[in-house]
């Protein structure tokens, strides 16, 4: 058994097929349906039920997943360990960022990393919440950026704590107001972010305390994308302040929004509780805890 190959089954397991698996590996097909096979024959059991289009676990393939992903994550930090011997002359951060306000907070962060470390190779990936969770769960990631968990699985260093603003049209019946709370918004369609953001779910329920549940106007997770249907006068959006302001255009009017005050984008850097974080994630945190947050109020 080969950690190729369970990592080569792994991603077979969590992209849907092998040919999703291939393009993340970078691999050919058939090198990943040779991997898996070669699994199958040390395991000595199917690992997979092939019917129609779709894979399903055995019992033995659904043993071999977690251990397996297990297996993963401890060389991985083996590797880290090691790499920390060379002080930072190399090494990996595998580093989750939200799509949501990431040009605004963490373009010139990132820049002020890599002037600091050259020598660290960088890994990114960016998504809601979610999905940055699941990333750092399954080993995937190191860190994340993602809304401050609830979830025991993590620990987590604060990194901003952001208002909410609300970019309307121009012509809304409220964009001459000096701000606007939730419950007076109730009549306008809401523009939402897509299902993996969190902030989704905060949104939805800061309406339902106020008494209604919002119309929805559409979906997105692209900011600009969605104050550009503002602008088309689609609906209301309701922003982080840092990024609001960024996205203030003519026919879009920005409103703080007064009520509910605890409706926060609160973003905090997560990792496993309990992991060990390579000198790379530990200089990220670090460089964190001195910088500005841009626009901050």
């Amino acid at each position: 058994m080969e950690f190729k190959q369970l990592r080569s089954f792994i991603e077979v397991v969590q992209r849907g097929g092998f040919t999703q698996a291939a393009q993340t590996l970078h691999i050919s097909q058939s090198a990943v349906s040779k991997q898996v096979a070669q699994l199958e024959q040390d395991v000595g059991q199917p690992l997979l039920e092939r019917q129609a289009s779709q894979l399903h676990l055995t019992a033995a393939g659904r043993i071999v997943l977690e251990r397996g992903e297990a297996l993963l994550r401890q060389r991985q930090a083996l590797l880290n360990e090691l790499d920390d011997l060379s002080q930072m002359e190399r090494g990996e951060l595998r580093l989750g960022l939200p799509m949501l306000g990431s040009d605004a907070l963490f373009a010139s962060l990132f820049a002020e990393y890599r002037r600091r470390h050259p020598n660290i190779a960088i890994q990114l990936l960016e998504g809601g919440s979610r999905n940055v969770e699941q990333a750092v769960k399954s080993g995937e990631l190191e860190l994340g950026g993602s809304l401050t968990p609830s979830d025991e699985t993590f620990d987590y260093q604060p990194f901003c704590n952001e208002p909410l603003d609300a970019l309307l049209p121009a012509g809304h019946a409220l964009a001459g107001l000096d701000g606007v709370d939730l419950g007076q918004l109730a009549d306008t369609p809401f523009l939402l972010f897509q299902r993996s953001f969190v902030l989704n779910d905060r949104l939805l329920k800061a309406c339902q305390q106020q008494g209604f549940i919002p119309k929805e106007g559409g979906r997105s997770g692209q900011a600009d994308f969605l104050a550009a249907l503002v602008a088309a006068g689609q609906g209301v959006v309701l922003l982080p302040r840092v990024v609001a302001k960024a996205l203030e255009r003519p026919g879009v009017v920005r409103l703080p929004l007064r009520s509910p005050q605890d409706l926060r984008w609160d973003i905090a850097f997560i990792w496993r509780r309990g992991a060990y974080l390579s000198r790379a994630a530990q200089a990220w945190l670090a460089l964190l805890r001195e910088w500005p947050v841009p626009g901050s109020s």
